[in-house]
């Protein structure tokens, strides 16, 4: 008789990473995860005390998989379009988890501001900030439109309410953080000519 495989946190993770992405997080529950793992539920709550635990747990590994998804843009892709469109398309492919970071009450940060100021998006600002020449102050600008955006095609496609255009949303998204980068440069100018 072969031995069971011991299960672990990290195997109880990814199980529910796995019910998340194929039925959503509402149904992250003892049962479901169990299920995935082909056990008895106890593992389960033996490594994770309670169902909110776990639920915070995987939020946490899947915000970390998708700031993977965002940097992981092609070579010489203009990192701010890269990103952004990262951004969209992940919501074309992971529509569940998705929604999970995004639209379940989950995130720690409750306002655009402080998203900005978290320490998981250092990476993506520092890449864009690179890209487009200016000062991190004027990056964040350029990220919160870009970021504003690229959030609201993401969660209209998420939501099934629009198909993804990838070529449309390309030339959308270049516009709009073109023009962002430019507001953010006249900006500069306009405070240089007060001083």
């Amino acid at each position: 008789m072969p031995p069971r495989t011991k299960i672990n946190k990290e195997r109880i993770l990814q199980a529910a990473i796995e019910v998340a992405r194929q039925r959503g997080f509402e149904n992250i529950n003892a049962r479901t995860v169990s299920e995935k793992l082909d056990c008895s539920t106890q593992p389960v709550m033996y490594h994770f005390s309670t169902i909110e635990n776990l639920k915070k747990a995987v939020y946490r590994q899947v915000d970390r998989l998708h700031t993977e998804y965002l940097m992981n843009t092609p070579p010489g892709t203009d990192p701010v379009s890269g990103i952004g469109m990262n951004y969209i398309r992940f919501a074309v492919e992971e529509p569940q988890l998705f929604r999970f970071l995004f639209q379940s009450g989950y995130g720690e940060e409750t306002n655009l501001l402080e998203m900005v100021d978290s320490p998981e998006l250092v990476p993506v600002l520092e890449a864009m900030r690179e890209g487009t020449g200016l000062d991190m102050r004027q990056t964040r600008n350029v990220f919160i439109t870009v970021a504003l955006f690229a959030h609201g095609y993401a969660s209209i496609i998420a939501n099934n309410h629009l198909e993804f255009d990838e070529g449309l949303i390309a030339g959308h998204l270049e516009r709009a953080w073109k023009g962002a980068v430019l507001a953010a440069e006249e900006e500069e100018e306009d405070e240089g000519d007060h001083s």
